[in-house]
């Protein structure tokens, strides 16, 4: 649900918030936060800068997410749905038979008090985990896996979904939500549902400050400067770029050129790219 300010300030005027009633205002769950880690600033493990615009923010807690789903067949109440600073998408808190916690990503229509389950029999129900070879053709899924029990590296972000397109032997084609089909292990788990906060692509932060406290720094035109610091830089008054195509700081093509690798093993996998015109 989105919610828009009041026109109070200029700040407020544009800032659109998103309202998730029922979401839990507790503190998180303490062994399930990640000890040691800390801001980088975009710089690497050698102090240099490899992401441009990183720095300041608030300080956030790292949640440990479960993305492997190791407990098979031992079915797990859901307790509460939280925030999670570090992404996009809320969170469940899990309690397992056992007495065992842990987090997982809350999809679209997961309320507390449910119950999920992983294993081979689960049912077809939103938040269980299943190998895709389990999961019927056209049901919306998440938290996929690449490499059977590595743990799930794809759709995890809010308001995403993938479909099982059709199977083949050991493998299922998965469209993605950026239009890519795919092959995937049939063995692979995936979560059944739509990843939830789904109007999260509909806020708006209204101001630049709140952006700062999220740990973004400003962005310079290469217009806007010297020629000395951008090959865009200098010329008398306002200009354009001054050359055939636009170039990054370092003289690079900044527009469409492609950084994959010819010859990435995962290539034969795709089998249609999600930059292929139809």
């Amino acid at each position: 649900m989105l919610k828009k300010s009041r026109p109070t300030s200029a700040g407020r005027r544009n800032r659109i918030d998103v309202v998730t009633p029922g979401l839990s205002k507790a503190r998180p769950t303490k062994e399930l936060l990640a000890k040691g880690v800390f801001k980088r600033q975009g710089r690497n493990n050698t102090g240099k800068v490899t992401v441009r615009h990183r720095g300041g923010g608030v300080k956030r807690k790292l949640r440990l997410i479960e993305w492997k789903r190791l407990k098979l067949n031992v079915p797990a109440a859901v307790m509460t749905v939280e925030y999670d600073p570090m992404r996009s998408a809320h969170i469940a808190l899990l309690n397992y038979k056992d007495g065992a916690k842990a987090y997982i990503l809350a999809p679209d229509g997961l309320k507390v008090g449910d119950s999920v389950v992983a294993g081979p029999d689960s049912d077809i129900k939103v938040g269980n985990a299943l190998p895709m070879s389990r999961i019927p053709v056209g049901m919306a899924i998440h938290n996929i896996e690449l490499k059977p029990g590595k743990g799930a590296q794809l759709v995890r972000t809010a308001g995403t979904s993938a479909l099982i397109q059709s199977k083949e032997g050991k493998h299922v084609i998965v469209q993605l939500p950026s239009k890519e089909f795919r092959l995937i292990n049939a063995e692979c788990f995936a979560t059944i549902g739509q990843v939830g906060n789904l109007d999260f692509k509909n806020r708006s932060l209204g101001k630049a400050g709140r952006k700062r406290l999220m740990g973004w720094r400003p962005t310079v035109r290469g217009v806007a400067q010297d020629p000395r610091s951008h090959p865009h830089g200098g010329g008398e008054g306002r200009s354009g770029i001054g050359m055939k195509y636009p170039k990054t700081p370092w003289g690079k093509h900044a527009l469409g050129t492609k950084t994959r690798s010819a010859r990435k093993y995962s290539n034969k996998y795709i089998i249609q790219d999600r930059r292929t015109k139809k």
